[in-house]
């Protein structure tokens, strides 16, 4: 999937990936300030979560509930060293629990990430808008 869409067209846009029904395991990628948290954020809401959304950037990894009680994983890798930081937080635990995880700069651990995952790559284009393709 490819889209071009700009900030106010965000819900429109996370509607189309749930219904591409990627894998439970999603890496964002692109550049700081593209805007993968506030499209995680508007996954998360369109997914039904309950209460207020914030970026892991300190506490790594983000719990939240849906109203249909399914649980969604944000992580946020940015301040990670070294992998075995991210196993010393049992991320093993959350990325095969068969439940949604959303990460940002997963680059920071690729040798933990499972087979099963999609990819969303979001660019920002010179006139202000974005660019997203899920793979």
């Amino acid at each position: 999937m490819n889209v071009i869409f700009s900030l106010d067209q965000l819900e429109e846009v996370a509607q189309k990936i749930i219904a591409k029904n990627p894998k439970k395991v999603i890496l964002f990628h692109g550049e700081m300030g593209v805007g993968k948290t506030t499209l995680i954020k508007q996954l998360c809401k369109t997914l039904g979560v309950i209460g207020a959304t914030s970026s892991p950037t300190f506490s790594l990894v983000n719990e939240y509930q849906t109203t249909n009680n399914q649980i969604v994983y944000h992580f946020d890798f940015y301040r990670l060293n070294h992998e075995v930081e991210a196993l010393d937080m049992g991320v093993d635990d959350y990325l095969y629990s068969g439940n949604l995880c959303f990460i940002e700069w997963a680059e920071k651990i690729p040798n933990l990430i499972p087979e099963a995952h999609s990819v969303i790559t979001i660019e920002l284009l010179p006139n202000g808008k974005r660019s997203l393709e899920l793979k």
